[in-house]
């Protein structure tokens, strides 16, 4: 289905927030709402697939997430690998051209973890209907810090010049070129804690009352309906 908004809506960036929040509301163990909010991505990426939109990217797991609880820590690991694995085995992935990438500092993940997201990524690599980038061990300083340090080593090595180096290269050098159109957080709280701090300078903003696991088609075409009203003007 064509984008259904006059104003063209490509990347659309999401904080996945309060699922634990909304775990402990059910009286469960705080950790228990990520299951919860695996299952909406699902739903998420057909929202984006009927609407037209061409890319998503979702804010799962930042580099302070590490210093989570063990029990909970561990718990969060299993259920990377399990919803991967199941990605990976999908038959609506390859049907519908689901392209994945993971950015971020991706090392600090256990093998197994990453084994699987490089395994989801070689297999969808040529898909190109829509592209699902997941910042995991991300944080938007470490993203900027990341690339200067790559700079600095091509400048070390001589690939590059320091003159050399504008808006451009330095764009070349982080996990991700692509901007997103809007940016939603989700849980009520009204912060970018981060999040694509270089890719969202003009990007427009909308935070939801709703977790993350709460989240319906409804609210995100509501998110969509307020972006098109606003005006963009780029600084201008």
């Amino acid at each position: 289905m064509a984008n259904l908004y006059d104003k063209p809506l490509k990347h659309v960036g999401i904080i996945l927030d309060g699922n634990r929040r909304f775990a402990k509301r059910l009286m469960l163990k705080p950790w228990k709402g990520h299951e919860w909010g695996a299952k909406k991505i699902r739903e998420l990426l057909r929202w984006c697939k009927e609407l037209g939109i061409k890319e998503v990217t979702l804010f799962t797991f930042s580099v302070e997430n590490f210093d989570r609880p063990k029990k909970e820590f561990n718990y969060l690991m299993n259920l990377f690998e399990e919803e991967f694995k199941k990605t990976i085995n999908d038959p609506e992935v390859y049907e519908d051209k689901v392209k994945f990438k993971f950015i971020g500092r991706i090392h600090m993940f256990p093998e197994s973890v990453q084994k699987y997201m490089k395994e989801l990524e070689e297999k969808t690599k040529n898909h190109d209907n829509l592209f699902v980038n997941f910042a995991m061990a991300y944080g938007g300083r470490a993203e900027i810090l990341d690339a200067a340090k790559k700079i600095a080593e091509k400048i070390e090595k001589g690939e590059l010049k320091a003159g050399d180096v504008d808006e451009k290269v330095f764009e070349e050098n982080l996990y991700m070129t692509s901007k997103p159109d809007m940016i939603i957080r989700t849980s009520g709280e009204k912060r970018t804690s981060g999040f694509l701090l270089w890719q969202s300078d003009f990007s427009e903003w909308f935070f939801v009352e709703k977790f993350w696991p709460e989240l319906e088609k409804e609210d995100f075409l509501k998110c969509i309906k307020e972006f098109e009203k606003r005006e963009r003007r780029f600084g201008k």
